[in-house]
């Protein structure tokens, strides 16, 4: 009997655990020398948007080495953020630097 009330309550504090957990990994900062650093936010983007974690990771982020530097002209090619920022899924990394540039 004792066993089961235990389990129950591990049980339930696991539960509430997860809905009291901050979205996906938090705050990412690229740092950008020339153009400004661009925050990338999960809550925005999972909590906000509703993005599923598996479209971009395992897609775009599968590894540690492909959160390396890209161009923005590799972006406007569809390369990392430009997969989605495209003007048509959403807007576009072409002619809206400050949308994410911070200086």
């Amino acid at each position: 009997m004792k066993k089961t009330w235990l389990g129950g309550i591990i049980f339930f504090i696991a539960l509430s655990g997860v809905s009291w957990a901050k979205i996906g990994g938090g705050d990412i900062t690229f740092r950008v020398k020339d153009a400004g650093d661009v925050v990338f936010t999960h809550d925005l983007h999972v909590g906000s948007i509703g993005l599923k974690c598996n479209e971009c990771h395992y897609r775009l982020y599968s590894t540690i080495a492909q959160h390396t530097r890209v161009t923005m002209k590799e972006m406007q090619q569809g390369m990392s953020c430009g997969a989605c920022h495209n003007g048509a899924t959403a807007f576009d990394v072409k002619g809206n630097c400050d949308k994410c540039h911070r200086k």
